[in-house]
């Protein structure tokens, strides 16, 4: 039986969610901002219509966005996260196994479903719903591969007339989509690759699917030939219904303002592993290794620049916030340099071990903190409610250096004081 996947793509993420709950903005370009609201990520229909480069710094367009009224935000992540959430629980009501490839991407396994049902209406179906229920609009495309998935998804992007679905089940429709679209446009396809591969003569994604397997796997690499294969229709990437575990954690942010004092810089390097362990906890994984570093800004032309980074293990493989913490802390010290004015620091976590299975040396102490686990289980349960935090001391209340978010938008849908009403 030929596998059939279709790529589910949330329409502008961010800047959806910003407008769902905001119908008074609802043909009014917005951007939605990087950390300390530096440059665009993420624009509206509306504002990309104006011209906004993705990735542009605020400052530069300081006078569009006067001059058309853009609305700005501030990143909200919990809003993303959560809205994210119940698209990816939605499309699981049509189809048994769901990939979540990105937080506004899901590929979904529709093999089979062609001699039941329309898979074109079946996608439009998913499309109505996902709309109905979540307000968040989407884009689908059908095909027997992922790359030709991702090619169907952006062509419902791009061309109006289909509606936001495009089913390229059709070999005919394949070979007409692949010669209208450029080469860079193929998933996989960075711009260095497009250079050479216009070297060679290559410029459509037709002329890739034409190209010769073998020529490809010597030219180029073997990751490249598959995805000339799946342009042909041969399926060579599965579905991944549990995502790989992490090899690394890592959380650093730019200061909202400059860190001078080691007070200071301790209650950031303790946010940061605080919330490092948390993601390490919702692995199910434990690290052994933890690394530190801080930096001052390369720009600022007024002091010398230092950067500096520090590792540590530790005994045992440890997912409790107060193991790393200490372990950080003592890193911190071996780095910190007075007199510089840092604008960035963060902490890494690796050397991950599945909880219970490292074999300590013989003479480790292996003495472990009493009800650790239990303990970081309520933390994360109180944490994540909602309701309010609980957090180490050693992580201050009063964070002047947090990341700056002037726009930042209310917690709709996952605080129970920002939720909207309606008068």
């Amino acid at each position: 039986m030929s596998k059939v996947f279709a790529l589910v793509d949330c329409n502008n993420f961010y800047a959806s969610c910003e407008k769902l709950f905001r119908p008074d903005l609802r043909d009014t370009p917005i951007l939605v901002l990087s950390n300390n609201d530096g440059c665009v990520v993420a624009r509206s229909k509306e504002a990309k219509k104006l011209g906004i480069k993705m990735g542009v710094p605020v400052f530069q367009i300081k006078d569009q966005i006067r001059q058309h009224n853009i609305q700005t935000f501030s990143s909200n992540y919990a809003l993303y996260a959560d809205l994210s959430s119940r698209v990816m629980r939605t499309l699981e009501r049509f189809s048994p196994r769901v990939e979540v490839y990105s937080i506004d991407e899901a590929f979904l396994d529709l093999t089979g479903f062609g001699p039941v049902v329309s898979l074109l209406e079946h996608g439009q179906e998913i499309k109505k719903i996902i709309e109905q229920w979540t307000g968040i609009g989407v884009c689908v495309g059908i095909a027997p591969t992922k790359t030709l998935a991702k090619l169907a998804n952006h062509a419902a992007k791009k061309y109006p007339a289909t509606g936001g679905v495009v089913d390229l089940t059709s070999h005919q429709r394949q070979q007409r989509l692949l010669a209208i679209t450029p080469a860079s446009d193929v998933w996989g396809v960075g711009r260095k690759l497009t250079k050479r591969l216009e070297n060679i003569g290559v410029k459509t994604a037709l002329d890739l699917a034409n190209c010769s397997h073998a020529t490809i796997r010597s030219l180029f690499s073997i990751v490249l030939e598959r995805t000339v294969r799946e342009l042909n229709g041969e399926s060579c990437l599965e579905l991944e219904e549990v995502p790989a575990t992490k090899q690394q954690i890592m959380c650093s942010r730019s200061f909202g303002t400059k860190i001078t004092k080691l007070e200071q810089m301790r209650e950031a390097i303790s946010q940061y592993t605080a919330r490092a362990s948390e993601k390490l906890r919702q692995e199910k994984q434990q690290a052994k290794v933890i690394t530190v570093f801080v930096q001052t800004s390369p720009f600022n032309a007024s002091q010398e620049a230092y950067s500096n980074s520090a590792t540590g293990e530790l005994i045992l493989p440890s997912d409790d916030t107060r193991d790393l913490n200490e372990l950080a802390m003592q890193l911190l010290k071996r780095i910190w340099r007075e007199g510089y004015s840092y604008n960035k620091g963060g902490v890494m976590l690796s050397d991950f071990y599945d909880q219970n299975t490292y074999q300590p040396g013989l003479f480790d102490d292996v003495t472990k903190r009493p009800n650790s686990t239990k303990l970081m289980a309520v933390l994360d349960e109180i944490n994540q409610s909602g309701l309010g935090r609980v957090f180490l001391a050693r992580q201050g209340m009063n964070s002047a250096w947090s990341m700056k978010r002037e726009h930042l938008s209310p917690a709709y849908t996952t605080r129970w004081t920002d939720l909207p009403t309606v008068r």
